[in-house]
């Protein structure tokens, strides 16, 4: 999975938004859990950004180049999806390159 190494070259910003407390948001915790301290030390200059709000529903934010930004909601989704899903967006950003 090198490219986990890479997001800072396409990525601006990253955003998980989620609930502190639903269970529509707990596989979203347990992903940010368990992958923050690696994503943030493989790309130490990516802002990597936790927004916890009460009654949010799980998201996923990717800002690109020229403030382009893309989506994802996470509800449902498993860490392996939630993995998936952050990968597409990073080859996404390749197309997004100024």
């Amino acid at each position: 999975m090198a490219w986990r190494g890479n997001l800072s070259k396409n990525i601006k910003e990253l955003r998980f938004l989620m609930c502190q407390s639903s269970p529509a948001s707990s596989s979203a915790r347990a992903f940010v859990e368990k992958n923050y301290k690696e994503l943030k030390t493989l790309n130490p200059k990516l802002p990597i950004l936790i927004r916890e709000c009460s009654g949010v529903e799980p998201q996923l934010w990717a800002r690109y180049d020229l403030g382009v930004e893309k989506g994802i909601k996470l509800e449902g989704m498993t860490e392996p999806q939630i993995f998936k899903a952050l990968e597409d967006m990073v080859k996404a950003g390749e197309s997004f390159k100024a």
